[in-house]
């Protein structure tokens, strides 16, 4: 009896030693559920947990302003970067490139969106004010020429630069439809056009008139090209100038015209195609300018360039502007990771631009 008492009680302490052994391992495991050895005699070792790099929250404001043209393309970027980066504020304005740049070279913006290039006179009032600026093209557009839906008046629906130039030129005498044909009705011809603060105004006078900013003022102006739509939409003896994007969105309410570069030249319509071949006499690349010294030191204005560049693409497309090459995208992006690029530059961007044409 006793030798039975006995071995029932080594029996539970082997029991006991199991349970705890097994307790121990739950609590000081490893992921594997095996506990360390500890060698006799040594304290047990203190618990490692492993460390995580923190995540940085961006935080801060960019500021942007200028063309309505780009406004659409941006406007998708900052809303999908504020979605990830809730704590950073982005406003959005609309005041022309013109009207942008006059903020943007004094510092009061961070960014400009821009349908042409920085002017001179631009870029010596930055300089006065000490702002920097590095300019990135973003996508290409064409600029169409646009009529009520029923206007057929014109052959093959088809209009030259010349005649846009006799149209537009600063002392024009064509008033009515007549004036510019004998054979179009004697009714007047009402213009819509992109305000002076605007881009387009500049391209468009440049490109079309033959000087900058050279244009008739008997029209109807607007830095919003939705404001230009409506007008010419409504009006049946109307013609305006307006980005593509916003022209194919309305093509129920107005017409395209084919624009050929000589009067009896070849009628070319804007279409992803012809713009980026650069066989539309109107096509032309968009860009935004960043503050150069901004960018060096703001995290957050940094990777919003970056996101801004990474999902151009679905932006562009998005808003039925015309895409880069996606290799001018990476490049892009490359060059800013890396740093390779200089204060007021407009050639390093430009130049791989150029190289994916």
């Amino acid at each position: 009896m006793n030798r039975n008492i006995a071995i029932a009680a080594v029996i539970a302490a082997v029991a006991v030693g199991v349970v705890v052994g097994v307790i121990g391992t739950v609590r000081i495991g490893t992921n594997t559920g095996t506990a360390p050895t500890i060698p006799a005699g040594t304290s047990s070792p203190a618990l490692q947990v492993p460390t995580q790099t923190p995540v940085t929250r961006l935080s801060g404001s960019i500021v942007i302003d200028g063309s309505s043209t780009v406004y659409p393309i941006t406007e998708v970027i900052a809303e999908e970067f504020s979605k990830k980066n809730p704590d950073v504020k982005v406003t959005v304005g609309i005041s022309g490139t013109g009207g942008g740049f006059k903020r943007f070279t004094i510092g009061e913006t961070d960014i400009n969106n821009s349908s042409r290039p920085i002017t001179d006179k631009e870029r010596s009032i930055a300089k006065e004010n000490n702002v920097r600026w590095v300019e990135i093209p973003i996508a290409l557009e064409g600029l169409s020429i646009v009529v009520h839906r029923n206007n057929n008046l014109f052959p093959n629906d088809c209009i030259s630069i010349e005649e846009l130039r006799e149209i537009w030129k600063p002392d024009s005498t064509i008033k009515k439809w007549s004036d510019l044909n004998p054979a179009y009705p004697a009714q007047e011809m009402r213009l819509y056009g992109a305000g002076p603060d605007s881009g387009t105004f500049d391209y468009f006078t440049e490109h079309v008139v033959g000087k900058a900013r050279s244009s008739r003022t008997d029209y109807i102006p607007s830095e919003d090209d939705n404001v230009l739509v409506q007008g010419v939409s409504t009006d049946r003896y109307s013609l305006g100038y307006i980005p593509l994007a916003y022209a194919e969105h309305a093509q129920d309410r107005l017409k395209i015209l084919k624009v050929s570069k000589e009067k009896n030249g070849e009628c070319i319509f804007p279409d992803n195609k012809s713009i980026i071949q650069g066989k539309y006499p109107l096509s032309r690349p968009l860009f935004i300018h960043v503050n150069y010294d901004k960018m060096q030191n703001r995290e957050e204005l940094k990777e919003f360039v970056l996101f801004y560049l990474s999902n151009a693409k679905s932006a562009v497309e998005k808003v039925g502007y015309i895409l880069l090459s996606d290799k001018y995208y990476e490049d892009a992006i490359r060059l800013i990771n890396e740093g390779k690029y200089a204060p007021d530059d407009d050639k390093t961007f430009m130049s791989i631009y150029r190289e994916g044409l």
